[in-house]
């Protein structure tokens, strides 16, 4: 406990994060809506919440559902520093996304840097990529993927072709996770679908 007399430590972790709001997604793309990756990180860590709990109620399966959501959350927080490099870009050659590897473990380890030591540690166990554990990494990326599957379907459904490619390349990239991942089918299955309806269509369900 800190006396009176004693000058807390300053940290500007969270005031870093909080700038997760400027930064917007999908920056080639003309969008109907824009969005951030802070509310995407918010439904990317609704999403694997909702295919971890899938996973262990309905397939068996032993996921760390605090750890997976913890972990979802924080997913973006590199991009504060980074921004967020288009998927064309980043994976047009090797040595390009091996140089933005490089440079998101960077920005990992500087925003972990910048808390105070004594919670470096735990904090860099959910931040840095180095240190979060496959299994964990393969659920948030299937949510990942499936956030930004979304995002296509809302834009096509609100007339906007911009994301016909994309969506269909999202679409194959989660088909191919379900093969291992059985949660995302039922996933798509139960849930996707309302995304296609207006507000008054999902309130006379």
């Amino acid at each position: 406990m800190l006396s009176k007399s004693t000058t807390p430590e300053q940290s500007h972790f969270f005031a870093y994060l909080a700038r997760m709001k400027y930064i917007t997604r999908w920056g080639l793309m003309r969008n109907t809506r824009t969005e951030n990756i802070q509310e995407h990180s918010l439904q990317v860590a609704m999403i694997a919440h909702a295919l971890a709990v899938i996973g262990n109620e309905l397939y068996g399966e032993t996921n760390d559902i605090g750890r997976i959501v913890t972990v979802a959350l924080y997913h973006d927080a590199s991009e504060i520093i980074t921004g967020d490099l288009p998927t064309p870009v980043k994976y047009f050659r090797q040595d390009i996304l091996d140089s933005y590897k490089a440079l998101e473990a960077h920005a990992e380890r500087k925003l972990t840097g910048l808390l105070p030591e004594r919670l470096r540690s735990a904090f860099a166990s959910t931040i840095e990529s180095a240190q979060i554990e496959p299994e964990v990494t393969r659920v948030v990326k299937a949510a990942d993927s499936m956030s930004a599957y979304l995002k296509c379907l809302e834009e096509g459904f609100a007339g906007n072709q911009e994301f016909k490619k994309a969506e269909s390349y999202l679409l194959a990239k989660l088909v191919e996770m379900q093969e291992t991942m059985p949660a995302v089918a039922y996933f798509r299955t139960h849930f996707v679908e309302g995304f296609a309806l207006t507000l008054d269509d999902l309130s006379h369900e």
